[in-house]
């Protein structure tokens, strides 16, 4: 591999992935051309070409601390560039991170807007707190119009008055607010641990879901005939333990949380089975660090995925489900090669061999 100069046409021969043929490659003015480009450094000669990974479910913007400043915010979008991720949906966040959107240097984000939750329903001043249920869907209309396509609901936490897990909104409520978005051609998402939230975000036609641990064989079975998808951040639901041990003053919720943590394999195997479709996200931002899409894409290979699921998961599959192409011609080229076939080998994605972003070399070469 070879590092061309800034701006340079280039041409890629390799793997093509996901078609997994050998193949050529051009590039210039940032995208991938129909026709031989006269001139064009050969930047990659052999390995695995493969579009850029994408994160379903990170947080540009959080920090540890709740809010991060925009400096903050672009740094992580850095890390998980130089991790390979290059394109992110950025499932909500407390900050505008539209100033990011216009760096060539930073992944590609489409933005959630605000999380949507009720007063001590969710982390503190990360989401839009509603003191009435019935603000929801001109809520969801606000955040429709400030986001990029995506409305983000928190559908269930902690309700300290029962001490366990339990729904946010009336059903009729989430089916209005849901029309809404679609009426304003957004789609919606929610965060949903547990299985009681599930049937009235179902049931009002939600888009996707996140962590899903709370899955049962009714809703997967559900979301399979109307073609919800499913975004479990695994790496995130390993964490759960820890909050159980540091929620001993909710006994019933701590013990909801190991038991739902122990069921994720079941839950997202049955889900594979069922033939729902399922994306890669990390949940960075907070408690999760950026740049560990990796581990996620391995996670969802453990979990049953096959390999080349799990990578479509965090590539192509992943661009089409969010409207974004791969490498076809008039694309932006945002791509990465891999020395060996991360079909086989995820870990190979960590240390890409090139990594290109809107055509230019970007990142850590390792």
């Amino acid at each position: 591999m070879t590092v061309p100069d800034a701006g340079q046409a280039l041409h890629l021969r390799g793997i093509v992935l996901p078609d997994g043929e050998p193949g050529e490659l051009w590039v210039a003015g940032g995208v991938i051309c129909a026709d031989p480009v006269p001139g064009a450094a050969t930047a990659c000669d052999g390995g695995y070409i493969l579009p850029g990974l994408v994160d379903a479910h990170c947080h540009i913007g959080i920090g540890p601390r709740g809010p991060a400043s925009l400096d903050e915010a672009a740094q992580q979008a850095t890390t998980d560039r130089d991790a390979g991720t290059l394109l992110i949906r950025d499932c909500g966040s407390p900050i505008d991170t539209r100033p990011l959107q216009s760096r060539d240097d930073l992944p590609r984000i489409i933005r959630a807007g605000r999380h949507l939750a009720r007063p001590k329903r969710y982390i503190p001043t990360i989401g839009l707190e509603l003191d009435e249920p019935r603000l929801l869907p001109q809520a969801v209309r606000e955040q429709a119009a400030a986001g990029d396509g995506w409305v983000k609901l928190i559908g269930d936490w902690i309700d300290r008055s029962t001490g366990d897990l339990a729904p946010l909104w009336p059903d009729d409520v989430l089916a209005e607010a849901i029309a809404a978005a679609h009426d304003a051609g957004a789609r919606v998402t929610a965060h949903v641990f547990s299985a009681d939230a599930l049937p009235g975000l179902l049931d009002a036609g939600i888009d996707c879901i996140e962590h899903g641990t709370g899955l049962s064989s009714a809703t997967i079975a559900k979301m399979a005939a109307q073609g919800t998808a499913l975004v479990p951040t695994l790496i995130n639901i390993e964490t759960f333990p820890a909050i159980a041990d540091r929620a001993a003053k909710y006994p019933r919720y701590a013990a909801h949380m190991r038991a739902l943590h122990a069921r994720v394999q079941d839950a997202v195997g049955a889900a594979i089975e069922a033939g729902i479709s399922i994306y890669a996200g990390s949940d960075a931002g907070g408690g999760i660090r950026h740049g560990r899409l990796v581990d996620e894409i391995v996670a969802l290979h453990s979990a049953g995925l096959s390999g080349a699921q799990a990578l479509a998961a965090a590539s192509w599959a992943a661009r089409d489900w969010l409207g974004a192409p791969g490498l076809v011609p008039g694309a932006p080229a945002d791509l990465l090669v891999t020395r060996t076939d991360p079909r086989l080998d995820p870990h190979t994605l960590r240390h890409p061999a090139l990594l290109l972003l809107r055509g230019r070399v970007v990142g850590t070469r390792r």
